[in-house]
């Protein structure tokens, strides 16, 4: 279920609401009573509900090991840095 912003414009309170898609929008603001709420445009915010939701559920082959990765760029890093003096001494020797 999306979650929707409100602001009211008689005292300024902010609030969120979660809500259904097909629900009216609010029109009474919970902090000055006054029917005078605005439904905000914003970035859609949702929640996840149940168990099992994690990053890795739906990714393939290598992209799977996240907390591997982090020490894979400093290893790669370090081989490509060989690997380009290489090229260097490459082309060094080409000229």
């Amino acid at each position: 279920m999306p979650i929707y912003e409100y602001q009211c414009k008689a005292c300024g309170h902010l609030m969120e609401a979660l809500q259904r898609m097909s629900d009216a929008p609010l029109t009474d603001c919970p902090a000055c009573n006054k029917a005078e709420l605005n439904k905000l445009i914003s970035a859609a915010g949702f929640r996840l509900k149940g168990g099992g939701w994690y990053e890795t559920d739906f990714k393939t082959g290598s992209k799977k090991n996240l907390a591997g990765d982090a020490a894979k760029p400093k290893s790669d890093s370090g081989a490509s840095g060989s690997s380009s003096a290489g090229s260097s001494s490459s082309g060094a020797g080409a000229a």
